[in-house]
């Protein structure tokens, strides 16, 4: 089960995987990004914007701060540059970080109730069960991210925990 060192190497693969896959995006252009594929989300930068939307909407629980005022239908929303999502993104990465990093380790034995606006009710779950929920999310929508990117031309990095750079193991 999930616990403070778990929390902490998913949020290190997950600022490494979110730097591979938007370095490689980056490679593309605005419309290649933006073009409808078939995902689930639709676009390669649709996909991006949900991901941090879902990423902003986790942590705002975990750490009883302020959360996305939009839902799941407008998560699609870039809302703008690709420069300015990925400086976005790579800061949400270092507050997913920060917060695995300091969370006391008891966290983890507890439920949390929110309000789940998809399901119009609130919901209690256990904590340690969210933060699976928190980094599965990701790595699902990013291996969605990951095809479509391959479809279109780019070449993602490696996406295998093994082969993270050391560069990592230091955040």
């Amino acid at each position: 089960m999930p616990n403070k060192d778990y929390a902490v190497a998913m949020a290190r693969y997950n600022a490494w995987q979110n730097e591979n896959l938007t370095d490689a995006a980056s490679g593309l252009d605005d419309a290649t990004r933006r073009a409808e594929r078939g995902a689930f989300f639709g676009s390669i930068e649709k996909t991006f914007a949900h991901i941090l939307w879902g990423d902003r909407i986790w942590l705002s629980r975990f750490t009883k701060t302020e959360a996305p005022s939009v839902g799941i239908a407008e998560s699609v929303m870039m809302g703008q540059s690709w420069a300015a999502f990925c400086a976005t993104r790579a800061a949400l990465d270092g507050q997913i970080l920060g917060w695995a990093h300091t969370i006391d380790p008891e966290w983890f034995d507890g439920d949390l109730c929110w309000f789940s606006g998809a399901l119009g009710r609130e919901i209690t779950k256990p904590k340690r069960i969210l933060v699976l929920q928190l980094f599965n999310h990701q790595t699902h929508h990013r291996g969605q991210i990951h095809a479509m990117l391959t479809a279109a031309g780019a070449r993602p990095g490696d996406t295998d925990v093994p082969f993270m750079p050391a560069r990592f193991d230091a955040l």
